[in-house]
């Protein structure tokens, strides 16, 4: 039985706000936790959507007040507003590709006839929705070049619409396939595998829990109840076909739902099945959980597999799925000193991607596995999404650094030379700045990567704001990337620093294992160690620090300013899981359990304990300013774990720094997010920063 009381708190502003709590305590093999703000959870009820209308009044009240909000709100839009390209993806005689002019809430897609031909409008995502919030995702075209398959989410949730398009009339087929996340479509003849989700309870589509992923075959021209199943697992399942339609490959993580049990490692099995068999089936390809495993392509009837066993960097290896047993393996391209992140297959070769001390490194491999170059990038930053078809003889890609937006560039598969093929409008600064990479002793002595950069001429006196950004977990790289605001502070003097914390994959899956489940507390110790660097370097001081991380990062972000707040003046943590004892019982976030752990667990519960950023607020205690950004659509990361979060913080906080949390209406965790709601984001977030560190505008 659950029990609400009221109490009373006095706002930043100094007006009485009216707060609820309840009595809810579970209770953790035998440790008692209490919930205060449990209701906070039913996004639906009155009480919480009351309590989201007086934090949305709370936080405009505090931007209102800045002055330079109006001004940098108008400059950053003026400094977004500029034409942008993806790379074309060539399709028969087409080059399919999508283009911003500036300002438009969604890319627009268009196919040109060669090179050189005139674009033509595809399909245009703004016409879907009066607010700019329908998002579309291209998913692959059919193997005769004649349908293309697409995705559709609204207002920022991870549910999607697959739709059917014939390109040569542009009409969109009656064809839909509903209630699928992170879509993908594997074309086989007239038809494709795709993964979808029973259909939710209607009330709980943004917050109940999604435990049982399918792949499904949908022949064209049907309706989706008459799909045949293929697989099931109770966790999130994937299928990929070969470029020649030879092979159905399926991938599933590991879970403890519905009989299935959990393991404890964060890799994948894989099944497959021979499509040129006509009475084939899917069959296990590499059972267990212990690694991970990618098939990059095939050679006739073997497959091409990217895996981590006895490879902590990665490696290549050739199979035979008849026989694929390790002893059986062939190693195409062995395992290197730097960490293989990604391959590639197009124009005949593979583009082998690698992370040397987090930056790109790309080589291109012939399909022997003998290396025929490294590939000259254009700087020291990040190269990714190389496409091709098998016979051309140019592919594209997209390079970017910290000061240089997202370029597409053309290489000549024969020569490896690269051209810029589109360069973005971008108007503002580029040039003036340095970027440095220094290596910072962690608390036990790990070497941490740290990129710094900043305006030439950079003085060491303590007295230069600090924006600084990290994450840590899943196998995430962060890496060397562009963004417009960022730009707006190295301008007016501030530092933007990065670290490479453990959790990543920069160093392979060993670096990923140092900051995942019981090591978590590296990330968190990486972090703080590389800020007290930055001070005891003179690059700043803490009442000049602000911090932001999403997702996993915020994680980390909580869990920092509640162990050391004394050394920031600010932070964003940006849709945050900071409930860490409940997180896997919202969507999908039981498919994290073996990242992080789960309270289910008495010994994974004894760790999330300790660094939980909800759990770990202290009565009474200073807090840096803190506002936490969240959507209300988020069916990744639930809004609640920053409800409860903020509420908590608000309630304890012991010193005079606000507390806010920005809700942003029809918007998600992140993808398919309008620039305009983007724009709108980033100018709050960094009104907030620019205010709390004293940076003048």
């Amino acid at each position: 039985m659950r029990t609400l009381i009221i109490i009373l708190l006095t706002t930043l502003h100094g007006y009485a706000q009216t707060v609820m709590q309840d009595t809810t305590i579970d209770n953790y093999g035998g440790t008692p936790v209490a919930d205060p703000y449990r209701w906070l959870e039913y996004d639906a009820a009155i009480n919480t959507r009351n309590w989201i209308s007086l934090q949305r009044t709370k936080t405009q009240h505090y931007l209102d007040a800045i002055p330079f909000r109006k001004a940098l709100t108008e400059q950053l839009s003026a400094t977004w507003n500029f034409s942008r390209e993806t790379p074309p993806v060539k399709v028969g005689n087409y080059y399919f590709f999508t283009r911003n002019n500036g300002l438009q809430p969604q890319n627009v897609w268009y196919l040109r006839k060669g090179l050189q031909g005139q674009a033509e409008e595809l399909l245009d995502p703004n016409k879907l929705s009066d607010d700019g919030t329908a998002a579309v995702t291209m998913l692959g075209f059919s193997g005769n070049n004649r349908y293309l398959a697409y995705a559709v989410a609204s207002a920022g949730s991870d549910w999607n619409t697959i739709r059917i398009m014939d390109i040569a009339t542009r009409r969109t087929l009656p064809d839909e396939m509903k209630w699928v996340k992170f879509p993908k479509a594997a074309w086989k003849g007239n038809g494709f595998y795709y993964s979808r989700y029973p259909a939710p309870a209607p009330d709980h589509a943004l917050t109940a829990r999604n435990t049982l992923n399918q792949v499904y075959f949908h022949k064209l021209r049907t309706a989706q109840e008459n799909d045949s199943l293929i697989y099931e697992a109770p966790m999130s399942v994937a299928a990929f076909v070969t470029s020649d339609e030879r092979f159905l490959i399926i991938s599933s993580l590991p879970g403890s739902f519905l009989g299935y049990k959990m393991t404890s490692s964060t890799g994948n099995a894989l099944h497959y099945q021979d499509l040129s068999l006509p009475h084939g089936h899917l069959l296990p390809l590499l059972s267990g959980y212990e690694h991970h495993h990618i098939i990059v392509d095939n050679v006739g009837e073997k497959l091409l597999l990217q895996t981590d066993e006895d490879a902590p960097n990665n490696k290549l290896v050739l199979l035979d799925p008849v026989h694929p047993e390790k002893t059986h393996w062939q190693t195409m391209i062995p395992e290197q000193s730097s960490s293989l992140e990604n391959i590639d297959a197009g124009g005949g070769y593979l583009w082998v991607s690698y992370l040397k001390d987090a930056s790109s490194l790309v080589c291109q491999y012939d399909y022997s596995g003998k290396k025929v170059r490294d590939i000259q990038l254009p700087g020291i930053g990040t190269a990714r999404n190389f496409s091709a078809s098998k016979g051309d003889k140019d592919i594209f890609y997209i390079y970017t650094d910290f000061t240089t937006p997202e370029t597409v560039y053309r290489l000549n598969i024969q020569d490896g030379t690269s051209v810029v093929y589109r360069k973005p409008g971008y108007k503002g600064a580029t040039s003036g700045y340095e970027t440095k990479q220094v290596f910072v002793p962690s608390k036990d002595g790990t070497p941490i990567p740290l990129f710094i950069v900043y305006k030439k001429g950079l003085r060491l006196d303590g007295c230069n704001p600090v924006f600084m950004q990290g994450h840590g977990g899943f196998k995430r790289n962060l890496t060397p990337f562009f963004h417009v605001p960022r730009m707006l502070f190295l301008e007016r003097g501030g530092i933007y620093a990065q670290p490479n914390l453990r959790g990543g994959n920069e160093y392979g899956e060993a670096w990923h294992q140092g900051g995942m489940k019981g090591n978590r507390q590296n990330a968190v110790d990486d972090f703080i160690a590389v800020t007290e660097y930055l001070i005891r370097e003179k690059y700043t001081r803490p009442s000049l620090i602000a911090i932001t991380g999403v997702s996993t990062g915020a994680v980390m972000i909580g869990a920092a300013i509640n162990q050391h707040p004394d050394l920031f003046r600010a932070a964003i943590p940006v849709a945050g899981c900071m409930d860490m004892l409940r997180y896997h019982k919202f969507t999908i976030g039981n498919t994290w359990a073996e990242e992080y752990g789960t309270s289910d667990n008495k010994e994974q519960f004894a760790y999330l304990i300790r660094y939980s950023p909800l759990h770990n607020i202290t009565t009474g205690k200073s807090y840096p300013a803190v506002m936490a950004l969240t959507g209300d659509h988020d069916d990744t990361v639930v809004p609640a774990h920053s409800y409860k979060y903020i509420a908590t913080l608000q309630q304890k906080q012991g010193g005079n720094n606000p507390v806010l949390i920005r809700i942003d209406s029809n918007s998600g965790h992140g993808p398919g997010k309008p620039t305009q709601k983007v724009i709108a984001e980033a100018a709050d977030a960094w009104c907030f920063i620019f205010q709390e560190l004293g940076v003048s505008w």
